[in-house]
């Protein structure tokens, strides 16, 4: 580095901004419950509640692996370490297959994966013999080379084997359904008629070796407990999760609380409660925070409203101490479905009780009394609408749920003050056309106040305007397509949209039932990313929440298979733009990074010019939000030069902001 340039920079070197990379993906996973070791000698491999860690044991050091670092896929079903190859075989619950060395480099193995076949491809077991490895399956065998990264052979057995291995020259194929099956390794294992039944099965012990247990028990990676993410919401800059289940989803989920702080450490609150209540413990909905207290916390379970203080569990409300009742006439303690808790302003908690004999909605005043409130439109018949979900309070304080349920879909607002609850159960759009709603997912506002509803045909929306006149019509936003014709489509027409969130700067983020997550415009007539599990580092195609941590602009994203992020470049806006809060990261921008310099602390649509120091103009656009991002590179596409940039800010009116400076380095 040049005198010069060294002297340009070194105010900025005492006061190096340390934030997160935009388009940098993040994991959150969980490794509490140890299923399988794997000794390498001094690492020991350890798959725990699905995932993957590694612990040596000489330096203590522990190092997590997942889809943002080293591995091709998630959700890992079994592993195993072959001593002569030198390298750890993941099988994962997909039958995809990375094959892990201890230098961290990994091959995919993904020919099974993609192989399309009519027999069971569910791997079971795995046994190692030196350079090879024997996938128990539910057709057969599959040997593996490990050595050589190839599969060598497939014996097709026809039936399900749970678990092989080799003794005397002989393979071994036990089957629960078949029983003990064999072959001499001399013979061709590809003739199913070489195979005999030789005895009945036996079950093998699945338990982990205590000695590598006992090893194990020294390392922790931290994280959370579980890795089920259906309901997040952020508040006082903690984000507090829990499960789901039921419905759409796995039955029985744990139902646990878990909140990550802002410096990544979980607090998971008291669990396994049915020995303290005698009622089952699964299937957590949804929770609240209180407005008052952030350490008062209402959850909304499968077997009822389940309250909790400084993460210890106080009072269950359910039927024998409040008006919630049991689900249809099942009469059945462990059925008593609270899908949707809401505080309002005041401190009062807004709960839905679906498929309740006479009871929908429910109000637990901050003063601790009940009070129920009757209305026909969430009732079918004598019981309440199935899957009562998803409230929250928009920018006029009105409450909005959905029913996510086939058999009425519908969506409600509902004015606490008055009492008067709108309905709607028929969906039409602004050109008269119905649209074929059978599930409602969700509803949230955007910073417009317009109203955005998921289901699964597309999203749907109310415009704010109408809020107020009662307008029943739904507008689904016409794309132009833009070559040459007048037509348009539907904004993501026969997408199943199960989440919603919207950034600092307007954009929605919609998380869908099998498609990934999309990002659309503020405008809303741009796609402007489509992130798959197949062209991203998301874990899932299928996602049950989204949460945005506005002053990051972190999105977090909940899928079924665990819970990941992704740094976006729009945070919320400031409200006024001064040197203290207006600031550029990396700063300075030093030879080897990549990636874009962040301009954060902006107000709504803010003007952003680039400025050399002979006040050339560099490059100039409009913020996301609060934030700006900057490529490096002039208005011709090319790098810029070292030096001091100053960066030149505007409100969206014109009115002249501040200016900060960035430092870069090639």
């Amino acid at each position: 580095m040049n005198r010069l340039l060294t002297g340009l920079i070194a105010w900025i070197l005492c006061i190096t901004i340390h934030a997160a990379e935009v388009g940098k993906w993040n994991a959150y996973m969980a490794y509490s419950n140890i299923t399988e070791i794997e000794d390498a000698g001094d690492i020991l491999y350890i798959l725990a509640s699905d995932n993957l860690y590694s612990y040596n044991t000489n330096d203590q050091s522990v190092q997590t692996y997942h889809k943002m670092n080293f591995l091709n896929d998630c959700s890992i079903s079994h592993i195993a370490w072959s001593k002569s190859a030198k390298r750890l075989v993941i099988v994962y619950d997909n039958v995809n297959i990375d094959l892990l060395d201890q230098k961290n480099n990994v091959t995919n193995l993904s020919d099974y994966y993609i192989k399309s076949m009519t027999g069971d491809k569910t791997v079971n077991h795995l046994f190692v013999d030196g350079n090879y490895v024997y996938l128990s399956t539910g057709f057969g065998i599959i040997k593996l080379n490990v050595k050589n990264g190839e599969f060598s052979d497939t014996y097709n057995l026809g039936f399900n084997v749970d678990y092989s291995y080799i003794e005397n020259n002989t393979i071994f194929a036990a089957s629960k359904e078949k029983g003990l099956y064999a072959a001499s390794l001399s013979s061709n294992l590809l003739d199913k008629s070489n195979w005999k039944r030789t005895g009945n099965y036996t079950r093998i012990n699945k338990t982990v070796d205590p000695e590598l247990l006992r090893k194990a028990a020294n390392a922790n990676p931290g994280g959370p407990k579980h890795n089920h993410f259906a309901y997040m919401t952020f508040r006082n800059g903690q984000l507090y999760t829990c499960g789901g289940g039921f419905g759409d989803m796995d039955l029985e989920r744990d139902a646990t609380v878990q909140v990550m702080k802002e410096n990544e450490e979980w607090t998971i609150y008291e669990d396994s409660l049915k020995k303290k209540t005698g009622i089952s413990f699964v299937d957590m909905f949804c929770l609240d925070v209180s407005p008052t207290d952030p350490n008062h916390v209402f959850a909304g379970c499968r077997s009822g409203l389940f309250e909790f203080k400084n993460g210890n569990f106080t009072q269950l409300h359910h039927t024998n101490n409040s008006p919630i009742k049991t689900a249809m006439d099942y009469k059945n303690p462990d059925y008593t479905l609270v899908e949707g808790v809401k505080y309002d302003k005041e401190g009062n908690l807004w709960c839905l009780n679906s498929q309740s004999e006479g009871v929908a909605l429910l109000e637990y005043t901050k003063e601790g009394e009940w009070k129920t409130f009757d209305h026909s439109e969430l009732m079918s018949g004598k019981y309440s609408l199935g899957a009562l979900q998803n409230i929250f309070f928009d920018s006029r304080g009105l409450m909005w749920f959905v029913n996510n349920h086939s058999g009425t879909p519908a969506l409600f607002c509902y004015n606490t003050s008055t009492d008067e609850l709108k309905s709607w159960k028929y969906f039409e759009n602004e050109d008269g056309t119905k649209v074929a709603v059978v599930y409602v997912r969700c509803v949230t506002e955007d910073k417009q106040g317009n109203i955005w509803v998921g289901t699964n045909v597309g999203p749907l929306m109310i415009k704010s305007a109408n809020i107020p006149d009662n307008i029943n019509e739904f507008v689904q936003v016409k794309v132009p397509r833009n070559d040459g014709t007048n037509y348009a489509d539907y904004l993501l027409d026969g997408i199943d949209i199960t989440s919603i969130a919207i950034d600092g700067g307007n954009r929605k983020w919609f998380g869908s039932n099998t498609s990934g997550l999309y990002l659309i415009s503020e405008d809303n007539m741009e796609q402007l990313q489509h992130f798959t599990k197949d062209n991203s580092h998301l874990f899932s195609d299928k996602i049950e929440s989204l949460a945005i941590q506005h002053n990051t602009g972190e999105v977090f994203i909940g899928t079924d298979k665990g819970l990941c992020s992704f740094m976006s470049d729009a945070t919320e806006v400031a409200e006024e733009m001064t040197k203290d809060n207006v600031y550029a990261y990396p700063n300075p921008v030093r030879p080897d990074y990549t990636g874009l310099i962040t301009i954060t602390g902006l107000t709504y649509n803010a003007s952003i010019k680039i400025v050399s120091s002979n006040g050339t103009l560099i490059r100039e656009g409009r913020s996301n939000g609060g934030t700006f991002t900057w490529d490096g590179c002039d208005l011709d596409g090319k790098k810029v030069a070292s030096g001091v940039y100053m960066v030149q800010t505007a409100t969206a009116e014109g009115k002249k902001g501040t200016v900060c400076k960035v430092a870069i380095v090639r």
